[in-house]
């Protein structure tokens, strides 16, 4: 996603899929914990009043919409947090498994590894 746009301008958003199918209005954006960087929408799909979160990387902002390059039934099928709470490490995890997308640093073999911004502090060598 393009890395000058301001969050709080992507609220409100209408939020489309791979197919310009309309998903809903982005309701609320979560920030990476490490990073500061938009990282999710939560986006309100209307069925049932409830929130998908989409992810920001590899969407794009076009016009005064977000594309998702999903399918609207993956989309709507996204495990289901709530909104207004922290994402954990493990619904991120899970978030990322439902869309298929790499979660390893760069450079490394291993899916399992652990993702390169889930809140870990600057400095933090895991011991």
């Amino acid at each position: 996603m393009q890395t000058d746009i301001d969050p709080r301008s992507l609220i409100g958003r209408k939020a489309f899929d791979r197919n310009g199918t309309k998903i809903g209005t982005v309701d609320e954006v979560y920030l990476d914990d490490a990073t500061g960087e938009p990282e999710w929408a939560a986006v309100r799909t209307g069925l049932f009043s409830r929130d998908a979160f989409v992810p920001l990387e590899p969407s794009e902002v076009v016009g005064d919409t977000l594309r998702v390059p999903f399918e609207r039934s993956l989309i709507k099928d996204a495990p289901d947090f709530g909104v207004g709470r922290h994402l954990s490490p493990e619904q991120e995890l899970q978030l990322y498994h439902h869309y298929g997308l790499d979660v390893s640093l760069p450079g490394e073999v291993s899916a399992a590894a652990p993702d390169r911004d889930f809140g870990r502090l600057a400095g933090d060598d895991g011991a």
